[in-house]
This record gives C-alpha cells, sequence and structure tokens, in this order.
C-alpha cells in the first residue's frame, strides 16, 4: 500500500460525506427551486392532483378578465355579417317565418351540440386547434393546420368587406349623401344624367362605379382602385392593433363592438316601426309558406346557415375557450351564445324587412303616380272611356288600392289590347319578393333606403359603423383561430406573429381591391370556406367521439362542469350529428357540382349584371382553394402513420407545454433521469438519482404521444432544452 493512500481515501470519504451535507443542507433553500420546476416526487402526490385538475395553481396561459369579457368575444364572433344580410334573404326565399323552424330544429341537433363540443375540447385541453386535435391523435393533428388555413382564406377576403364599410362610413358626413341622386355630366353642349346611372339607379350606379370602379369581367383586372386600397389597410391596420396583445387588448374591445350592433339594430328598429310601410315589411317576412319548408333544398340552406353562423370549424370557437378556466360551465355558454346569436339573427330580419317595406311602398307610390298619368292621357285621348272608371276615383290623390282597382277593371275590359297600354301592377309584394342578399342588400338596397330617412346622414353613419363592428367582432375571432394555435404550437412571440401575419393578408388582399376584385371576393367565398369547413367539423366529431372517446369526454365533462351532461349530447355527438354533417357534406357537393361555376359580372353599357362562367385558370383557382384547405388532414396523417418524422427530434409529436415552458419528451423516462434536470447530462448533475418516482403516470392513461403523467399541456416535465426561451403563454 503506497504512504499516502490513507490520506487520499480520507480526502475522498471527505469530500462524499461534504457533498451529501451540502446537499442535506441544502435542500430546503432548494425547495422552492425544485417547486418551479415543478419535478415532483411521490410526497407530492396530492399536489400533483390539484395541480393536475387546476384547482389550486393557474396555469401562466393568459385568461379573461371576466365572464361577461368571453361571452362577448364569443358572441362578436358568431354574431357577423351573416346575421345582418344572410338570414333575412334565406328567411324570405325559403317560406318567411316557417323558415324558422327547421332552422331551430338543426340548431338544435348540430348547432349547439357541436358548438358545446368546441368550447369543451378548447377549455379541457387550454391549447388551439392544432395543440387539441394533436393530443387527441398526432395523426389528426391535420384537422388544427386545415381550421388555420381556412381562417386565412376567411380574413383575406372578409376584411376588404369591412374596408368597405369604412369606405361608405366616411362618405356618410355629408348631405345630401353621395349616392342619393345620380351625377350629372356636361359636354360642350348640354348637361345630362350619367347613362349609366339612369338605367339602374343611384346607390347601384355608387357602388359599382364610384367605389369599386368594377371591370366587365374577372380577367380584367383594371389595376388597384386606390380608394379601398387605402381602405383595406386602414381595416388591417385596426385588427393588429386589437390583436397584437392578444385577448388583452381585444378583449377590451369587445365591449363595444359587440354591444354597439345591438345598439343600432334597436334603434333601426324604432326608426323603422314609425316609417309607412314598414308593417308591410314585417308581416309579408313571417308570412309562413309552409309549402316551400318541406323541401329538401330549404333544409340544406338551413343547415349551412346555422353551421356558419356559430363559426363551427375555424378554430376561433376553440382557441377562445381555451382561455378559461377548466370549471367554467361551457355548457351553459354554449346555450347561451347559440340562442343570442339565434335573436339577433330574427332582429336583425325585422329590421332589414321594416326597411325593405318602406322602400318597397315609396317605389309602390311612385308606380301608381307613374301609371295614374298613364291613365289619365289614355283617357284624353279616348283609348279608355270614362264610364268604365268608379266614380270614387280621384286621380290626384289615388291610393295603391284605388290604382289596383281601376288596373284590374281595365285589364277586363281591354283583355286582347292592354299590353299595349303599357301599364304596370303596383304591388308592395312585388318588391319585397325582391330577394337580396350580401353586398347587394348592404350598399345598394339599405343605403337606398336610408336616403329616404329624416337625417339620413345620421342614419347612414349608425349603419355603416354597425356594420365595420360587426366585422371586426368576427374577425378577431377568426385571426385568434390563426394566432393561438401557433402560438402554442411553435412558440413564437405573439406580437411579431400577429404584426406578420396581417402584413402578408394584407399584400395578398390587394388582388380584392383591384377593379376586378369583387369578383374574386365572390370566388372566395364560394370556395374556399364551405366543403373544407364541412370536412373539418366531421373529422373534429370522429376526433372527439371514436378516437378520445364518448366515455371519457363525458366523463371529462363531468370533471369540469360538476355535473354530468344530458344524454341528449351523447347519442347527438355519437349518432345525428355525425349522420347529418355527412348528409349536408354531400349535398353541397351536389349543389356545387349542378351549380356551374361563374360569378355575376357588371356591364357598364347595359348597367345590368350579366351572369360569366370562371375561365380556366378561374376554375384552377377555385379548385386549388378547396385542396389547399383540406390538404394539411392528409398530410399529417401520412407523416404520423409512416413516422416522417423523428419524435425523438423535437417533432410535434414529442412537443407538449408546461406552465408556459416548452417541453421535449425524452424517449427514455426511465433511464437516468438526472438528464432531465435543466438539460444537464448525468456527468454534469451532482444530485443523486430519484429513480423512478419523479413521474406519477396515471393508470389506464392512454399511449398517446403526451407528458408521462398522460396529460398533454399539464404535464411536470422539467425542460431539457436550456437554451429554449419561455413561452409569451
Amino acid at each position: 500500500m503506497p504512504k499516502n493512500s490513507k490520506v487520499v481515501k480520507r480526502e475522498l470519504d471527505d469530500e462524499v460525506i461534504e457533498s451529501v451535507k451540502d446537499l442535506l443542507s441544502n435542500e430546503d433553500s432548494s425547495d422552492d427551486a425544485f417547486k418551479k420546476s415543478e419535478l415532483m416526487v411521490d410526497d407530492q402526490e396530492e399536489k400533483d392532483a390539484d395541480i393536475e385538475e387546476g384547482s389550486d395553481v393557474e396555469d401562466e396561459r393568459p385568461a379573461w378578465n371576466s365572464k361577461l369579457q368571453y361571452i362577448l368575444a364569443q358572441v362578436g364572433f358568431s354574431v357577423g355579417l351573416g346575421n345582418v344580410w344572410r338570414f333575412p334573404y334565406l328567411c324570405q326565399k325559403n317560406g318567411g317565418g316557417a323558415y324558422l323552424v327547421p332552422y331551430l330544429i338543426l340548431l338544435l341537433i348540430i348547432g349547439i351540440p357541436l358548438f358545446f363540443l368546441e368550447l369543451a375540447v378548447g377549455q379541457r385541453i387550454r391549447r388551439g386547434s392544432i395543440g387539441v386535435w394533436n393530443y387527441i391523435s398526432p395523426k389528426l393533428g391535420g384537422i388544427g393546420f386545415a381550421s388555420c388555413v381556412v381562417c386565412f382564406f376567411v380574413a383575406l377576403y372578409y376584411n376588404v368587406i369591412i374596408g368597405w364599410s369604412l369606405f361608405y362610413f366616411s362618405q356618410s358626413f355629408q348631405h345630401p349623401l353621395p349616392w342619393d341622386q345620380c351625377p350629372l355630366v356636361k359636354n360642350a353642349s348640354h348637361t345630362f344624367v350619367e347613362p349609366e346611372c339612369e338605367k339602374s339607379s343611384a346607390t347601384t350606379y355608387y357602388w359599382y362605379r364610384e367605389a369599386l370602379n368594377i371591370s366587365s369581367s374577372l380577367s380584367e383586372s383594371g389595376g388597384l382602385n386606390w380608394k379601398m386600397t387605402i381602405c383595406l389597410l386602414a381595416a388591417w391596420v385596426i385588427v393588429c392593433l386589437a390583436m397584437i396583445k392578444g385577448i388583452q387588448s381585444s378583449g377590451k374591445i369587445m365591449y363595444f363592438s359587440s354591444l354597439f350592433p345591438y345598439v343600432v339594430l334597436l334603434c333601426f328598429l324604432i326608426r323603422g316601426l314609425l316609417l309607412n310601410g314598414s308593417v308591410d315589411g314585417i308581416r309579408h317576412m313571417f308570412t309562413p309558406k309552409l309549402e316551400i319548408m318541406l323541401e329538401p333544398k330549404v333544409w340544406r340552406e338551413a343547415a349551412t346557415q346555422v353551421f356558419f353562423a356559430l363559426g363551427l370549424g375555424f378554430g376561433g370557437v376553440i382557441a377562445f375557450s381555451s382561455y378559461n378556466k377548466r370549471d367554467n360551465n361551457c355548457h351553459f355558454d354554449a346555450v347561451l351564445v347559440s340562442f343570442i346569436n339565434f335573436f339577433t339573427s330574427v332582429l336583425a330580419t325585422l329590421v332589414v324587412f321594416a326597411v325593405l317595406g318602406f322602400k318597397a311602398n315609396i317605389i309602390n307610390e311612385k308606380c301608381v303616380t307613374q301609371n295614374s298619368e298613364k291613365i289619365l292621357k289614355l283617357l284624353k285621348m279616348g283609348n279608355l272611356s270614362q264610364d268604365i272608371i268608379p266614380h270614387h276615383i280621384n286621380f290626384s290623390s289615388i291610393t295603391a288600392d284605388d290604382y289596383n282597382l281601376v288596373y284590374d277593371i281595365i285589364q277586363k275590359v281591354k283583355e286582347e289590347q292592354f299590353d299595349s297600354l303599357g301599364l304596370k301592377s303596383c304591388q308592395i309584394e312585388g318588391e319585397l319578393d325582391k330577394a337580396v342578399q350580401g353586398t347587394g342588400l348592404a350598399f345598394i338596397a339599405f343605403t337606398e333606403a336610408m336616403t329616404h330617412f329624416p337625417a339620413s346622414p345620421f342614419w347612414s353613419v349608425m349603419f355603416f359603423l354597425m356594420l365595420v363592428n360587426l366585422g371586426l367582432g368576427s374577425m378577431f375571432g377568426t385571426i385568434e383561430g390563426i394566432i393561438t394555435p401557433i402560438v402554442d404550437t411553435f412558440k413564437v412571440r405573439k406580437e411579431i406573429l400577429t404584426v406578420i401575419c396581417c402584413l402578408l393578408a394584407f399584400f395578398i388582399g390587394l388582388i380584392f381591391v383591384q377593379r376586378s376584385g369583387n369578383y374574386f371576393v365572390t370566388m372566395f367565398d364560394d370556395y374556399s370556406a364551405t366543403l373544407p369547413l364541412l370536412i373539418v367539423v366531421i373529422l373534429e366529431n370522429i376526433a372527439v367521439i371514436r378516437i378520445y372517446g364518448i366515455d371519457k369526454f363525458m366523463e371529462d365533462l363531468k370533471d369540469m362542469l360538476g355535473f354530468s351532461p344530458s344524454q341528449y349530447y351523447y347519442y347527438m355527438w355519437k349518432y345525428v350529428s355525425p349522420f347529418v354533417l355527412l348528409c349536408l357534406l354531400v349535398a353541397s357537393i351536389v349543389q356545387m357540382g349542378l351549380s356551374p361555376p361563374g360569378y355575376n359580372a357588371w356591364i357598364e353599357d347595359t348597367a345590368t349584371e350579366e351572369f360569366h362562367r370562371y375561365p380556366t385558370w378561374g376554375m384552377i383557382v377555385c379548385i386549388s382553394l378547396m385542396v389547399l384547405a383540406i390538404l394539411p388532414v392528409p398530410i399529417v396523417f401520412m407523416v404520423r402513420r409512416c413516422n416522417l418524422i423523428d419524435d425523438s427530434s423535437g417533432s410535434l409529436a414529442s412537443v407538449s407545454y408546461k406552465r408556459g415552458r416548452i417541453i421535449k419528451e425524452p424517449d427514455n423516462l426511465e433511464g437516468d433521469n438526472t438528464s432531465l434536470i435543466h438539460g444537464k447530462s448525468p456527468s454534469e448533475v451532482l444530485s443523486p438519482n430519484f429513480g423512478k418516482n419523479i413521474y406519477r403516470k396515471q393508470t389506464g392513461s392512454p399511449t398517446l404521444d403526451t407528458a408521462p403523467n398522460g396529460r398533454y399541456g399539464i404535464g411536470y416535465l422539467m425542460a431539457d432544452m436550456p437554451d429554449m426561451p419561455e413561452s409569451d403563454l
């Protein structure tokens, strides 16, 4: 034995003892650090359970300031422009008041159950659409990406409509309104009315020529419309500023953007009911045509309206609900928001038809006056006998009923020669039967009616400010459906991503502010969302009910809500809703196949709309929109199925979340656990091996790509990437 061997041995023993002593002495001081890192050992199991359920320890994820703010956000997202200019049109077209019956039935069958499902999964998993579906099954992670793509496509053209509303809003601060009268054109010899305006109407001319300066076809771009380009830029600046801080900034704006439209609608309803002819419009609206209700087309259109009115499949519903506490009563929210949406549509329908009734009454009075003058001329010329005119008729102050009486008499007496007299039937129902929707209702029919209002600039300002707020409420949810999933998944800064997203959308959106831009808006509206969203929601239903498990999902709901939800939802989710959605998908494909793909082009020479079929390149764009929107689903499925991405290399499957810190799950959880502490290798860690009790695995947890405790996104792993920054969320 060497001379100094005992000394060496003593020194080594001292080092070991000192290391253990240091470790034991530092146990108390390091306790806080261990708590912060949430490295849990067996004696912390009770605390684990509390954190697991979110009862005591709150996530660092942003949260709504109040329940009211959250409800207003969901209402603002679901209640949009479609409630004002789509629902009244469908109600008028599909049987009036009878249309409400299939709409309510389908709201109960697919609307509320699927809305409840999206709210529940977002609140349960507390991630955006990508994280939610990746948690349920990584092979179905493409559902979230598809939702993001659809949201982006819709945001591109939806903000253009907000830009149009901003333009009309800015032009409303003048009296008379610029679309009140046709413009006059002067030449060397005389002044005359603009021919294009004279052939149509003042509001129609202003929309197509002054606002859009529209070209005659899709292929004729005509360059940028600079007025609308500036308005589009303003719209994106508003959206960007409102969304840049996430729900912290957009949530406060919701108090105004969600409530103001109701104030305007109520003001319009009260004012409209005081107008002559408004009751005729409302009576016409709610007169049920029961025979129409039995047509399959009515049910298809009602189902489509329910589907899009609630914003299903966009990801905005999931994103908003992901900022809720886990014990929030999302069932109450689903029912409340759904019925608020329905009653808003009914309120908007009352307003629209009260105003359209007033407009129809004015047009009818002009018709009566013009045709009464024709009858007087025919009487003076001797073409008609005075004897056939009832004695009580006074043509200087003739009513619509008296005129129609005279019209019927002349038609019977002059049966063979009647067409040559040039008389027209003046029926207020005839005007009300002229169905208008979308931009035709908002920017032509409604604006024309408002020109006859007393103090018309005030009502115009209120109306277009309402449209801006309705659009912004939906845009906030749509952008949230893009931003939240990407931030949750890729851990980028929300502010930077928001600015990049808005800039990119603005530059792509320039195609919508060309002179042919309105035709591109029609194309995107028809083809970018309908089929992809239906497929997305069908897959969402399958993912929750078949992959995750309906029984397990019902247990999760009981755990979150504190009570068991009705078995009604069990049967709706498992049997009825998937069947109805599949029928709707098939019906939509058939309808799309039977309808010739095209658009209504404005022809300047005739001042009328003319249907044009899409050119070949236009058809390619239409098909590409649908394919690109749904393409992430099969791509992600094949990548997962074929293991093209190694889960241990930092792919989406191996990424979960822990209280704002990104986590890369190790391949071998039962090896040297010291390597999990702050990314250190075993040689760098001076603490003893805690063994296999670091992780508390739940019994019966599914073997998906989850954290070791079986809960995606709520795992208690330490980050094993030392350079990874903390998440903003």
